[in-house]
């Protein structure tokens, strides 16, 4: 679901990031309203998370990959508004660090996978959760079927925006300049394997971690589950924040599992694995005979200084994709700390002046 550079045209990107845009900036204005110092700490966990889930690649049908976003569990602890700021800070380094995901493209990616899927997720668990109590049974199911929709939400968005490339950028002969897929390929494919896979992977992670809460912090559930005010938002205590961190690092220790799945992502191919991938099976993809000259020239826009997860000084694959993850948590926590430095100064200055 990591749109590469390239496979939108630079006016879609610039509609996406636009949009993007506007929902960062509605969710810091909204973020003002609490204290800014502990919000920070909890904003970050959740994009560490959603930044290591992300390194799990699930095989689906067709011999691509996909993977969970963890948005569904940042939108039910942080709201929609801190869970859009969680994910797109995860998408940014994932794209400027590791290469997934385009530096062209990652307004297109936060409004997809942050916006839409932030807003999906927590608004269908509210309302499957309504009236329902912290520890209730019901909130587990709300949040499985609201990371569920997220998810697949998400992934039809991306596919419209694969599909109406080829419409509406194309050069004169009618070759497409960008992605080359149509409507007719781009949804059955991507929704194929988020229906049947990355969708029901959202689903366990989203709903196994409400039931979790509710035995170890249901605190962290209270702020927006319509049980109390919204005031409530980042007064988790540090022992909260420890076993998050604990549970990040066990699931970071687990991420060279992710790499054992074979292939890649459903248009996430390089120039050159379009062209193979073509060869391989002409039947799937039929329409990317060659490559579009559009795609060939912005897919260079950016060179991640650790493609794929996989640094050039390290020889063992999965140790390499371990140190990727240590790297992505560690900057996270750097990051963490100087916003809740600044943070802190600033609320300072105002109180003194």
């Amino acid at each position: 679901m990591h749109i590469p550079d390239g496979y939108l045209s630079p006016s879609t990107c610039g509609v996406l990031y636009v949009g993007a845009m506007a929902g960062w900036y509605s969710s810091i204005k909204r973020l003002k309203r609490v204290l800014l110092s502990r919000v920070i700490p909890l904003i970050s966990v959740f994009a560490a998370f959603s930044f290591v889930v992300m390194m799990f690649n699930l095989p689906l049908p067709g011999g691509t990959t996909g993977h969970a976003l963890g948005v569904t569990i940042a939108a039910i602890v942080l709201g929609p508004s801190g869970a859009i700021l969680a994910l797109s800070i995860a998408l940014g380094i994932q794209a400027l660090f590791f290469g997934d995901g385009g530096i062209t493209t990652l307004g297109a990616n936060c409004f997809n996978m942050a916006i839409v899927g932030s807003l999906v997720a927590f608004a269908s668990y509210r309302m499957i959760a309504a009236g329902a109590g912290l520890t209730s049974r019901r909130r587990v199911v709300a949040a499985a079927v609201a990371g569920y929709l997220a998810v697949n939400a998400a992934a039809l968005i991306a596919a419209v925006e694969f599909g109406i490339q080829p419409m509406l950028f194309h050069d004169a002969s009618g070759t497409p300049l960008y992605a080359p897929y149509p409507l007719r390929i781009a949804i059955p494919a991507m929704m194929i394997g988020h229906l049947t896979f990355a969708g029901l992977a959202e689903a366990a992670i989203s709903g196994g971690l409400v039931a979790y809460l509710q035995v170890a912090d249901s605190g962290l559930l209270r702020a927006t589950s319509g049980v109390a005010a919204d005031g409530d938002l980042g007064r988790s205590t540090a022992p909260s924040l420890r076993r998050l961190w604990i549970m990040i690092a066990i699931f970071m220790l687990l991420t060279p599992l992710g790499i054992l799945a074979a292939g890649t992502a459903w248009g996430e191919w390089s120039p050159a694995q379009m062209t193979q991938t073509t060869a391989s099976a002409p039947s799937a993809n039929s329409a990317a005979s060659t490559v579009p000259a559009g795609l060939q020239r912005l897919s260079n826009f950016w060179t991640a200084p650790f493609p794929a997860y996989a640094p050039a000084f390290v020889k063992s694959r999965s140790f390499g994709y371990l140190l990727s993850a240590m790297f992505g948590v560690g900057l996270l926590l750097i990051v963490s700390l100087a916003a809740r430095s600044w943070a802190a100064k600033s609320r300072g200055k105002e109180s003194s002046a």
